[in-house]
């Protein structure tokens, strides 16, 4: 039996070539104490491309084969992808009681688009898709959501929409029952959920890179979701970030952010309503 190959050691140099790379990449900030999560993440990339040094690793990805081949594999690696249904729920309550009345008399029978633009493993966006789908009852109502994420590996998991039983423990019982089914994993073992038809035909999925170009994305959102994820960016990268989400929220849109984010220290055309409710001026 071969023996396993030995972990390898992420120096300072390599850490430092990796950091400057993401970072150029896709805006996200590691700073040194994040070395030994930044090891860790990628040794399984050396493991499956029989790679045997971080350097060497650091030499492929950089090259112009590993921008084409590698780059996606190694983002799914270091994003980090924490989300639930229903996370943070004043967002939630303030579309069901604010938003969407007052979107309702001013601009229906218009179509209601969302994006969220940091969707993870597709939580998000389905937890919007039953806000909307419970406000359109008994009344004429059309939405559009579009949700993106930078890492094609959580895309894949929010596509398939299966999510384990305990995942819903926030989704209230009348909404399981209106739109989740009951399912178990691939190995017909844990029972697990899966969102309904009409919800994931609600929903379209795209990768997105948030500092690249975002010109094939539609101008007239009316809500943008972009919770926990400017917490990985520095300060310069989350103007620019915000500056171009913003280009794509109608006057009067709303943009939403993580409870533990802040804009009060970037300059941006909004008013904030709540503490992570702001109004695009």
């Amino acid at each position: 039996m071969a023996a396993l190959a030995q972990p390898q050691k992420l120096s300072d140099a390599d850490f430092s070539r990796l950091s400057r790379f993401i970072y150029k990449e896709c805006g996200i900030n590691l700073p040194p104490l994040k070395k030994i999560l930044l090891e860790s993440r990628l040794q399984k990339r050396l493991d499956h491309l029989h790679i045997g040094t971080f350097s060497a690793y650091c030499d492929y990805v950089m090259s112009p084969a590993g921008l084409q081949e590698e780059l996606v594999f190694m983002i799914d690696a270091v994003a980090t992808n924490k989300t639930d249904f229903f996370r943070e729920p004043v967002h939630f309550d303030f579309m069901r009681d604010q938003l969407l009345p007052a979107w309702y008399t001013t601009r229906a029978p218009g179509t209601f688009k969302v994006w969220s633009s940091a969707c993870s493993s597709g939580e998000e966006p389905y937890t919007i898709a039953m806000v909307l789908e419970e406000f359109a009852l008994g009344r004429p109502f059309n939405y559009r959501i579009v949700a993106s994420d930078i890492s094609t590996k959580v895309l894949k998991k929010a596509i398939q929409a299966i999510y384990p039983m305990q995942s819903i423990a926030q989704v209230p019982m009348t909404l399981c029952k209106r739109y989740l089914l009951r399912s178990k994993d691939k190995d017909g073992e844990r029972p697990t959920i899966r969102i309904g038809p009409r919800l994931r035909a609600k929903v379209e999925f795209k990768r997105i890179n948030l500092i690249d170009d975002i010109a094939g994305i539609d101008a007239d959102f009316d809500l943008i979701f972009c919770r926990n994820v400017l917490i990985y960016f520095d300060k310069g990268t989350q103007e620019m970030v915000l500056r171009k989400l913003l280009s794509k929220l109608r006057r009067g849109g709303y943009l939403f952010i993580g409870h533990s984010e802040s804009v009060h220290h970037l300059n941006l055309p909004v008013q904030q309503v709540k503490p992570t409710i702001f109004r695009k001026l």
